[in-house]
């Protein structure tokens, strides 16, 4: 479903993880191989097509929500700022809202809307966890540099981010994405205790 006010998302009960970045850093591909979908999020090259707050269902008590991209999209600036109003209060007022995905070009990383974007979710008390997509666009050797550097500058902001490297096309980094989102989920405590009880 897609909402366009928080009045319109579902009952604030159950795990929500949220995904975010700046428009055309590659969110779309991302939901797509992390469900294994072709066609799940629509992938434009005209950035800031997702101007719905859009969830999907995991299950009845878990969902993923695609937030709007942020960054250069193309509207007008009322827009843009309604957009932070509802973005901030989803962050900081979605109690099923437990953490947070930021996708960021690993080309481009660290833009002022994504450190705002972090700062809320820090604020928010979220769990964060960074994806440095398109990595298969940079030589290993600079992939390598970009991380660490991205890394170090993410740790002065809150020391509790963690960050990864991620690329659709190839597959780079998919299996780790998705445990860390099974873990955010809590999927995998559940994993534990069902192999605890079978033991």
């Amino acid at each position: 479903m897609g909402a366009a006010k928080l009045e319109q998302l579902p009952p604030d009960l159950g795990v929500e993880v949220a995904m975010a970045g700046r428009s055309n850093a590659g969110k779309s591909s991302a939901l797509n191989a992390i469900t294994d979908q072709k066609n799940l999020a629509k992938t434009s090259k005209t950035p800031g097509r997702t101007q719905l707050i859009n969830l999907f269902r995991i299950d009845d008590d878990h969902r993923i929500t695609d937030l709007p991209g942020y960054g250069f999209a193309k509207v007008s600036k009322d827009q843009k700022a309604q957009w932070q109003r509802t973005l901030s209060r989803y962050l900081q007022e979605r109690q099923c809202l437990k953490a947070l995905v930021v996708i960021m070009d690993i080309r481009h990383p660290l833009k002022e809307t994504d450190k705002q974007m972090l700062q809320w979710a820090v604020t928010a008390d979220l769990r964060v966890h960074v994806v440095l997509s398109k990595s298969d666009k940079l030589k290993s050797g600079a992939r390598k540099a970009s991380f660490k550097t991205v890394n170090q500058l993410l740790q002065r902001i809150s020391p509790a981010i963690t960050c990864q490297l991620f690329s659709a096309t190839s597959k780079l980094g998919l299996e780790q994405l998705i445990a860390t989102l099974s873990d955010c989920y809590g999927f995998t405590q559940v994993k534990d205790a069902e192999q605890t009880a079978e033991e």
